[in-house]
């Protein structure tokens, strides 16, 4: 495997950045059930696998990635050579010692050699340093190799959000003390 370099991003990259194919495929869902009473809310996962591999668009437009980015603490890439191969940007004071995931991508070309836990680690050195004591990462229900990740790295399902993105899509939390 080629050497991977983590740093800061610098606006240059930016182009690199976008480039990368931020899509996946998956074969499981975490299918969301909530049952409503007088006296109790009640909601459920459940990991469904589907009849075939869907495709699914990342959550944010790439264009307005750009802007994004501009309010996130930290982003940072991996690269090698010249070429970026992933980034995870970072956003603080969400809640509180705690900082958030909001992108993490990595070429699907380079997934699952590593790159995605390079820059977890990286994003949990530095919240470290700015005493931070939780890191949380944010996808979407359908994103099941996203899921697996997190559970790999530690990460523990701390809860989610109705129609947190854009296409009014539901979000689910994995968090990790630092």
């Amino acid at each position: 495997m080629t050497k991977i370099n983590i740093r800061q991003a610098i606006s240059t990259d930016i182009s690199k950045m976008i480039a990368l194919d931020h899509n996946y495929a998956t074969g499981h869902v975490w299918q969301m059930t909530m049952d409503l009473t007088e006296i109790q809310t009640q909601v459920t996962f459940r990991e469904v696998r589907l009849p075939r591999e869907v495709h699914v668009n990342y959550p944010r437009n790439a264009q307005k990635l750009v802007d994004d980015w501009t309010t996130r603490d930290v982003l940072v890439l991996a690269e090698a050579g010249e070429h970026v191969r992933g980034y995870i940007s970072v956003q603080m004071g969400l809640a509180p010692a705690s900082a958030w995931v909001k992108d993490l991508a990595v070429d699907r070309v380079h997934r699952r050699n590593g790159i995605g836990s390079a820059l977890v680690l990286a994003a949990q050195d530095w919240c470290a340093k700015k005493g931070f004591h939780r890191l949380t990462l944010e996808m979407q229900p359908k994103n099941y190799p996203a899921i697996q990740f997190a559970y790999k790295l530690g990460f523990e399902f701390s809860g989610y959000n109705d129609q947190y993105y854009r296409d009014q899509e539901i979000a689910i939390f994995f968090s990790s003390y630092i």
